[in-house]
């Protein structure tokens, strides 16, 4: 089907059917009605083992070939203990016996087979967990790019950043911890148990419910701290938000000389995290206190049992050795696993508090029965639409307008008239209340937001720039785009001048946010991106308001060839840059006080002929 049909070939030289061409072509079939992974992620938001098992799932075989080896390695090392037991009894049989060799080769044998498979496990985890922590950053970054910009305006950008990845090293940190010291211990403690039951069954089962019972009081009161772990982990999260926060505003801050204050105020957030880590701390070293206690108890009390049965001919000095040998791994075992359990539950509470923060359900989702944005022209109607912000503040309660194919027209008016909110509204940033935003004929809350944002191309006012070369910021309009392509936007925006006194050229970093160029030189950049993304509709917010009076000329000359052939909207405050539009809205209080063509509104009485003569005032003081 061709899409926006009407459309010329631009002057600026590139094909603007181009576009509609892409917006045309159907995407890959998608079953509706089916929830996707990306959608699905919310369901985790408080269940964080239910989420860690979504990714062992994914990659079910490494995680068998590492949970087999640690079981088989700790199986053979416990046996190692009832392999030495046979080599002392050999030896006291007295010098010259064969059945200590035999003895000694199984033993060499079980130390050969558990170090083996610790290598297997240690090499698989290597690749797997890694391979986990990626799949978890991946999909989290994924869920969080689709929230809407109300999510993003509540919380710093810094702290969601470190959220996602205290996720993936909380998750590999506990995939590790469960591998490596918790299944260990409880297996070896298990095993020893059995190999104790051969020499003394009541020993094996007060062994047995020493075990369970110091790490049943271990794990209650590990829990019992899981308050102190969750603050500590909120508190670490909003020392990185501040961090980054700080580091992004550092020219505000060295603007207002606001280096002591804001030092202050950091080291306050700073001892924050650091009282709530310290108490964290504290009620581990508790707990270890508690075990070292309760562990030098129980080693006693097994020993002089031990002693006792030898005494009494009860036990073989083999035995006494793997009694006392294994009662220690056993009581060891309890101190590795509670531990680890004290370790995981603050690893745990860090990332649940993550999951709690990130996968919170979207707020704008495509409809199931969502299509591609089709037609032709670029129509689009406001149709009785009604909208508050989610805070409540209302601005629109039946507003109407139309825009034909191809017009030209200006927003105007006073701060808080609805400009900047029918930009949000028409690019789906919020949902209407009531009423219908339509493009071509289509509600846009029914067609796939890819293809919305595929239609539509945004030269704002703060001009956003990525950390990398000029090449990539402008190509970042069509990333398929050809270094000629990029050139030919770039000449169009009368960007070449400054981009060739460049050392770098386009290869030139320009960056955090474009810092390294001037305000004009990031708003020339923003123009050849738009030229470059080549859309059918433009929204122009204050396009030329950060433009010196040198280049502002030119620069309209190129904002002239991108207009051209497009359904455009633009917010002005300067009414000199809309004097070819086709229409003025004016906008107050969410409604429409005047409509019309420039020179129309020139000669009515009202706000734009108010705003004319104030501009020509100011423009006539300044010339003077």
């Amino acid at each position: 089907m061709q899409h926006m049909a009407t459309l010329s070939r631009c002057r600026c030289g590139f094909d603007c059917a181009r576009a509609a061409l892409r917006l045309a072509r159907k995407p890959k079939p998608r079953e509706y009605g089916m929830v996707t992974a990306m959608e699905e992620l919310h369901r985790y938001a408080d269940r964080p083992f239910a989420f860690v098992g979504r990714y062992l799932r994914r990659r079910w075989l490494p995680h068998l070939v590492i949970l087999v080896s640690v079981l088989g390695a700790v199986g053979f090392s416990v046996s190692t203990d009832y392999a030495l037991k046979g080599v002392v009894d050999a030896l006291t049989k007295g010098p010259g016996n064969t059945v200590v060799w035999s003895a000694l080769t199984v033993l060499i044998a079980f130390i050969a087979a558990d170090n083996m498979l610790w290598r297997v496990a240690a090499l698989t985890g290597a690749f797997t967990f890694v391979g986990v922590t990626g799949d978890i950053r991946r999909d989290l970054f994924r869920h969080m790019t689709g929230h809407s910009p109300t999510f993003f305006s509540d919380r710093q950008p810094g702290t969601l950043a470190s959220r996602i990845t205290a996720t993936s090293n909380a998750i590999f940190t506990v995939e590790n911890m469960f591998v490596f010291n918790v299944m260990p211990p409880t297996v070896a403690a298990f095993g020893s148990i059995g190999y104790i039951a051969t020499v003394n069954t009541t020993m094996a089962g007060i062994l047995a419910g020493v075990f369970g019972a110091v790490v049943v009081l271990m794990f209650k009161m590990a829990s019992a701290g899981k308050p102190l772990h969750h603050d500590f982990a909120a508190k670490a999260a909003s020392v990185d938000g501040e961090m980054v926060d700080l580091v992004g505003n550092m020219s505000l801050v060295r603007a207002f000389s606001a280096f002591k204050r804001e030092g202050q105020r950091f080291e306050g957030t700073i001892g924050t995290e650091m009282r709530a880590r310290r108490s964290s701390l504290l009620y581990l070293e508790k707990l270890r206190i508690v075990h070292a206690v309760l562990t030098v108890l129980a080693v006693f009390g097994l020993l002089y049992w031990a002693i006792q049965m030898w005494e009494s001919g009860q036990a073989t000095n083999g035995q006494v050795v793997l009694v006392c040998t294994l009662g220690i791994r056993i009581l060891a075992a309890t101190r590795d696993l509670a531990v680890a359990l004290v370790d995981a539950t603050q690893h745990t509470a860090r990332l649940a508090e993550a999951l709690h923060t990130l996968l919170q359900p979207h707020d704008l989702v495509d409809h199931p029965e969502a299509e591609p944005l089709t037609g032709q022209g670029a129509r689009i109607a406001f149709d009785h639409v009604a909208f508050n912000y989610p805070d409540g503040r209302p601005v629109f309660t039946d507003f109407d307008l139309v825009i034909e194919p191809g017009e030209k027209v200006g927003l105007v008016g006073k701060s808080g008239g609805g400009k900047s909110t029918l930009f949000s509204l028409l690019q789906r940033f919020y949902d209407v209340q009531s009423g219908a935003i339509r493009i071509n004929g289509q509600k846009i809350e029914r067609v796939t937001q890819d293809s919305l944002r595929e239609a539509i191309t945004v030269v704002p006012q703060d001009v956003s720039m990525f950390h990398r070369s000029l090449r990539e910021n402008i190509r970042y309009g069509r990333p398929d785009a050809t270094d000629d392509e990029v050139w030919q936007a770039a000449e169009a925006a009368h960007c070449t001048d400054f981009i060739k006194a460049l050392p770098e050229g386009f290869d030139t970093i320009v960056g955090d946010r474009g810092v390294k160029l001037s305000g004009g030189q990031r708003q020339r950049i923003a123009i050849a991106r738009a030229i470059l993304k080549n859309s059918p509709i433009l929204l122009l917010d204050e396009a030329t308001s950060a433009l010196d009076a040198e280049s502002e000329q030119a620069i309209r000359h190129a904002l002239a060839n991108l207009m051209t052939g497009r359904t455009v909207i633009a917010i002005a405050h300067r009414l000199s840059t809309l004097q070819d539009f086709d229409r003025i809205v004016v906008l107050e209080g969410g409604r429409i006080i005047q409509d019309g063509s420039p020179d129309k509104l020139t000669h009515l009485d009202g706000f734009f002929r108010e705003l004319m003569k104030k501009e020509s005032m100011t423009g006539a003081l300044a010339a003077a």
